[in-house]
């Protein structure tokens, strides 16, 4: 039987993702189908759930896709424009042995690619690599499949909103960025007490407002001035699926995602001392110290939702968290990446407590840091490069953390050089308490990475 290969370039360790009608076409979006359809009726399944994004290509990818389900025998149980945590939720309420979310996540609106779930669990790293062998076999079973379209915005919505528990009044401007998030936001806002102002709502997936990545300081320029401007209480964020939330404080400060685990940590802790509480790599110290201070267990693990959302699961860990804004809860919730959610409760403990998030995020210890830098090397060069760091660290008797890289202590704070997973680049960061421990920590990154070969000035 005549298989299909994808673009190496597609096959990547968290999901399947790439350029639409560069790198991505239809026939990929058909044979993927075709592909996870045969593995789920090898697990006993007979359906799967899929939802799309609002890029211009989703809707085309989304036919392409269930026609190749359904050949071979799937049924196809298709939510149409969604958040991602919707189509989770949709697998959820179903219990569904397979579900896939058609996006571009926060990527350019010529991106775009798929997140799989396996009996809602993720399906990643050499998952995704023996699917891809499999389509090139052509080993693919045959079949006739039905297509059903469900509507599970007001049970989603409802679900969410059930988590709100305060009867004070806030008032919150959203910005959703002209993503797939639109329709839920202003459906949940519509149900919550306080006054809300919705920004850029209409799905557009030209992201004509800003694109819409909340991890960017110049995305978040229109809600920082409205929430300034009108005096409100905090802003939110999504990006371009709803799995990653960013906020602003009411006089306009970023609150960065190990920030907002630290305040739901604090929250969890006060109820649950004792348990896991697991962050990135690439998080703040701040986030462990505070974890550990709270009388709750601190654990480091590398960064990706599939890794987390893994660990969670095998660990019963309640509560993780990247600094990316993806937050898992399994603490009332299902464990999975939910940014709608992740605003209900952080609104929740707002609303609880007499001190705004300004205050909460005054409170917790003030570092400086560097951005995550990214410094292009080939895709065969990344991880040999951490390699030849990791060995020049060691033979200096550093204090190193290997959970992801290398995450090296010293008396002025951290600093972390790690492969990229989703690009052909270096990811470094740095953290100390001043600026000149900070520019300490610089220089010496770039010292072990010249040791490598790799020139990098630090600005």
């Amino acid at each position: 039987m005549q298989g299909h290969t994808f673009d190496t370039t597609l096959l990547r360790k968290y999901d399947i993702r790439g350029v639409f009608g560069d790198t991505l076409s239809l026939d990929d979006a058909v044979a993927l189908g075709r592909t996870y359809g045969s593995i789920i009726i090898e697990n006993g399944g007979k359906f799967v759930c899929l939802g799309r994004d609002g890029r211009l290509s989703s809707p085309d990818i989304m036919v392409a896709l269930a026609s190749g389900f359904m050949s071979t025998g799937i049924s196809v149980v298709d939510i149409g424009l969604s958040a991602t945590p919707m189509l989770y939720y949709a697998s959820r309420m179903l219990d569904a042995p397979g579900a896939i979310m058609i996006t571009g996540s926060h990527n350019p609106p010529n991106y775009n690619g798929f997140k799989l779930v396996l009996a809602n669990r993720p399906f990643w790293a050499d998952q995704i690599q023996q699917l891809g062998e499999r389509s090139a076999s052509g080993d693919w079973v045959d079949g006739q499949g039905e297509k059903l379209e469900l509507d599970i915005l007001n049970a989603y919505v409802t679900r969410l909103c059930s988590d709100y528990r305060s009867k004070r009044e806030l008032k919150v401007v959203w910005d959703v960025g002209n993503s797939s998030v639109g329709p839920a936001v202003v459906e949940m806002v519509r149900r919550l007490p306080g006054q809300h102002v919705v920004l850029n709502e209409m799905v557009d997936g030209t992201f004509p407002a800003h694109h819409p990545d909340p991890t960017v300081p110049e995305n978040l320029t229109d809600l920082i001035n409205s929430v300034t401007g009108m005096g409100y209480d905090l802003g939110i964020a999504f990006d371009g699926d709803g799995d990653r939330i960013g906020a602003v404080d009411g006089k306009g400060r970023i609150a960065w995602g190990d920030q907002l685990l630290a305040i739901y940590a604090k929250e969890l802790l006060s109820r649950r001392p004792g348990v896991e509480v697991i962050g990135d790599v690439k998080a703040s110290q701040v986030l462990f110290d505070e974890i550990e201070r709270l009388g709750g267990v601190p654990v480091m693990c590398a960064p990706g939702h599939s890794v987390i959302k893994t660990l969670m699961a095998d660990s019963g860990a309640p509560l993780a968290g990247e600094i990316s804004g993806q937050d898992f809860f399994a603490d009332g919730y299902y464990g999975y990446d939910d940014a709608l959610y992740a605003a209900i409760r952080l609104l929740d403990i707002i609303a609880a407590s007499d001190l705004t998030l300004s205050t909460m995020l005054s409170n917790l210890p003030q570092m400086v840091n560097t951005p995550e830098v990214r410094i292009e090397v080939t895709e065969e060069q990344k991880f040999s490069i951490v390699e030849e760091v990791l060995l020049h660290a060691k033979a200096d008797d550093l204090s190193i953390n290997e959970v992801d890289g290398l995450r090296v202590s010293t008396a002025d704070g951290w600093w972390l050089i790690r492969a990229s997973n989703t690009e052909a680049a270096l990811v470094v960061r740095c953290e100390s308490e001043n600026e000149t421990g900070l520019r300490r920590l610089k220089k010496m990154v770039s010292g072990y990475l010249l040791r490598a070969g790799v020139v990098y000035t630090p600005s």
